[in-house]
């Protein structure tokens, strides 16, 4: 599913929540099972729990909507599974766990390895202001000519605002985006306040590979400004 319309979801209520699971269904991926056929399971090493989560799908004990998150011990296969092209299907990366490790309450006792990648990107908008910007909102064109909105920056370092900070343009009413709104994200009500700058400067940016059509999941890095490249040069959405 994509990750926005599960944030859609989360937002219903009552009917509206029934009438959402039906047109849009989700699967609920397992990785840990804490208790089975009664038998709390909270202090079994992690490779026991997970043999008894495989067996409860084997035996057909679960199923859809569940369904198993692959596992490896295989280096290669987990790096394998780190490849930046997993992110097309929504691939993070890897999460990593002790397989003697007893399951700890409240702690977050396993590490999560993102896959990050590279690209470029045109600065579409900015928060805070042309002289300072605090974030810069990323896209590209579509087959249409469409400025779509790809991606949200996180907050910039003072000493890194100074690269794109003036040579940003007012954008006037013939910006694609004039007059258009933008979530202010996840969990906050309300739209985003921005500002439309000309859609003429390259900005590189890292960002993890977890991609919902075409747009990227979670804010990306701005790396710095692309003088090397030009608007044409950029890849077209969905590219």
């Amino acid at each position: 599913m994509h990750f926005g319309e599960l944030q859609h979801r989360a937002r219903r209520r009552g009917r509206n929540a029934l009438k959402a699971a039906a047109e849009r269904p989700a699967y609920l991926i397992a990785f840990d099972v804490l208790e089975a056929a009664g038998a709390e399971l909270l202090d079994r090493p992690y490779r026991e729990r997970r043999a008894i989560l495989e067996d409860l799908f084997a035996g057909d004990v679960l199923g859809a909507p569940f369904t198993l998150c692959p596992a490896t011990t295989d280096r290669a296969t987990a790096l394998d599974w780190l490849d930046p092209a997993w992110g097309a299907v929504g691939v993070e990366g890897v999460v990593v766990k002790g397989s003697e490790q007893p399951y700890l309450c409240g702690q977050r006792a396993w590490i999560k390895v993102r896959s990050r990648t590279t690209a470029e990107e045109l600065i579409g908008g900015v928060t805070g202001t042309l002289s300072s910007p605090v974030s810069l909102l990323l896209a590209r064109y579509d087959g249409a000519g469409h400025l779509r909105l790809i991606a949200r920056s996180t907050p910039l370092a003072t000493a890194v605002r100074r690269d794109p900070a003036g040579r940003l343009r007012d954008a006037g009413s013939d910006h694609p985006w004039h007059g258009r709104r933008f979530s202010a994200g996840w969990g906050i009500r309300g739209d985003l306040e921005y500002r439309p700058v000309r859609p003429e400067l390259v900005a590189e940016f890292q960002a993890d590979t977890a991609i919902d059509e075409g747009h990227y999941r979670h804010p990306v890095r701005f790396v710095r400004l692309r003088d090397d490249l030009g608007v044409e040069q950029v890849p077209p959405f969905g590219a």
